[in-house]
């Protein structure tokens, strides 16, 4: 099975803005209980869609500085970029039917 990427501060234009495919950044922390609940769900769509979307985490204690330059207050939140740009935001535990839907809108 895929894994997410991590995402940092120092890779992140590289992997996420500059990225030739649509990219799910999940904002995330250790402490986090809901975090860690959709981090299989976030595991399972980099599996599923594999070279059609990137998949990667960025962990707002390590990253904070990417966090606060797209003014991430509540995690989990999840982040969909395209060509560069942000396209689509969740906040908070979705269903991944709920998730899927947003996903196939956004590599449409």
């Amino acid at each position: 099975m895929s894994k997410a990427t991590d995402f940092t501060d120092a890779n992140f234009d590289t992997e996420v803005t500059k990225s030739n495919i649509p990219v799910l950044v999940d904002f995330w922390a250790e402490w986090c209980g809901p975090c860690k609940m959709i981090g299989p769900m976030i595991d399972r769509i980099a599996d599923a869609y594999a070279g059609r979307l990137k998949v990667g985490k960025v962990n707002v204690d390590t990253s904070n500085g990417t966090a606060s330059r797209f003014g991430v207050r509540s995690i989990p939140t999840l982040m969909f970029f395209k060509n560069g740009e942000l396209v689509e935001q969740v906040v908070g535990v979705v269903a991944e039917a709920q998730l899927k839907k947003v996903i196939e809108k956004v590599i449409a």
